[in-house]
This record gives C-alpha cells, sequence and structure tokens, in this order.
C-alpha cells in the first residue's frame, strides 16, 4: 500500500502523482491522509486503482473520475464526483451541493446525506444516497439513476429528460415536468442490483419510481409557464 501524506506533500503533487500511473502498474492501493479539507483532491484518476482519503474534503473531490475506486473517509464540500467517467466513488460521510454533478457514467455512493441539486444534469451516472437530499436534485438529468433511500426536498427532478429517480422516503414536491410513475419488474430488478452495487440492504419495493413526463421536450405555447 503506497501513502500520501497531505501534511508534507502539496495537494498538486498529491494528484500528479495518481495521475501520472502507467497503465500497467502494480501500485493499485493507496492512502492520502490529512486532507484537511482540501479541494480538488484525487481528481482525474484514469487507472483502475483503488483511492482511500481519511478525512473530509473540499470541493470537487474525485472529479473527472474514470476507472478508479476512491473511497472518502469523512465528509465532502460541492461537486463530489462531478463530470465523472467511469468507477466508483464512496462518500461515508455527507456530500455537500451538486453532487455527481454531469456524471456520465461510473457510481456515486453517498451514506449520508447529499444537499440541494444532487445530480444535476447527470449523463449517465448511477448515484444512491442513504440518507436525504435537498432541493432541485436531479434537476435537468438527462440520463443514468438517483437512488434515495431517505427524503427528497423540494422540485426534485425539474426539468427531467430521460433518468430514473428512486425515493423510498417522501418528496416534498416535484419539479416541472416530473411525474410519479409504475414501478414495473424490471425496475425492481434495476433497483435491486443498484443497491447491491452501493452495499444497502434495502427492499426496492419500498421505493417510489418518477420520471420525466416528456410534456417539455419541444416547446409548446400552452406549457409556456412551465419553463
Amino acid at each position: 500500500m503506497q501513502r500520501l501524506d497531505m501534511a508534507v506533500t502539496p495537494l498538486r503533487e498529491v494528484n500528479a502523482t495518481l495521475q501520472g500511473l502507467a497503465p500497467a502498474t502494480n501500485e493499485t492501493d493507496w492512502v492520502i491522509d490529512n486532507p484537511r479539507g482540501s479541494h480538488a483532491v484525487a481528481v482525474g484518476l484514469t487507472q483502475p486503482v483503488s483511492v482511500t482519503v481519511r478525512g473530509s474534503t473540499g470541493y470537487y473531490c474525485g472529479g473527472m473520475n474514470r476507472a478508479a475506486t476512491l473511497r472518502v473517509e469523512g465528509s465532502c464540500g460541492p461537486g463530489v464526483a462531478e463530470n465523472m467517467m467511469s468507477g466508483t466513488v464512496i462518500v461515508e460521510g455527507d456530500a455537500s451541493q451538486y453532487a455527481g454533478a454531469t456524471g456520465r457514467g461510473g457510481l456515486l455512493v453517498v451514506r449520508g446525506n447529499a444537499s440541494s441539486r444532487c445530480g444535476i444534469s447527470m449523463k449517465g451516472i448511477e448515484i444512491v444516497v442513504g440518507g436525504n437530499v435537498g432541493h432541485m436534485s436531479a434537476f435537468m438529468a438527462q440520463r443514468g439513476t438517483l437512488a434515495v433511500l431517505g427524503d427528497a426536498g423540494e422540485a426534485l427532478g425539474d426539468s427531467l429528460y430521460e433518468a430514473r429517480l428512486y425515493v423510498r422516503g417522501s418528496v416534498k414536491s416535484l419539479g416541472a415536468d416530473c411525474v410519479e410513475k409504475e414501478m414495473r419488474p424490471e425496475h425492481l430488478a434495476h433497483l435491486a442490483g443498484l443497491l447491491e452495487r452501493a452495499g444497502f440492504d434495502a427492499d426496492p419495493a419500498r421505493f417510489r419510481r418518477y420520471g420525466s413526463a416528456r410534456a417539455l421536450y419541444h416547446f409548446h405555447v400552452d406549457h409556456a409557464g412551465q419553463y
């Protein structure tokens, strides 16, 4: 196991070390100590390595991740796993605003709560939140999945396209063009697999599914007040 201590190693050097790993490297297990709330920790990783961050981080931790498995033993500031491509990011604590924003693939797991705009404009990422999510989560989500084991705040799925939203708890309100949909067998199977991958023991039958009503795909004067 390789260790990087941010008490003595600058952030730029930490990221350069991880980003510079060769495809055939045998240094596949890394630990980052003393992140002390630093921003942009472990961003842009492109190799299938495992990185554990022992502490909480600031903005954009794990951003642009591709192939790596990143575990944060703490909480994260805004934009964790922003524009993620593949791999896995796990936050043991809470996540601040726009977790998983614009994510195109991979799996983001937040074991605690996520704040507002979780999954904003997501484009294929799968996000599982063990607690609650804040207002306008999945705003303009285009593709992918957001599964919430707790409650969702106001305007869930506002201006939604084709993403799948699953919520076990209550939803304060739905955003424009977001409606509750039937939970069919294929959705139960999909959610069961996702929850298992994320490490949650939860019954998919207790969730409700939400998606796009598809009324706002094209401008129509009758819907002008909803845009």
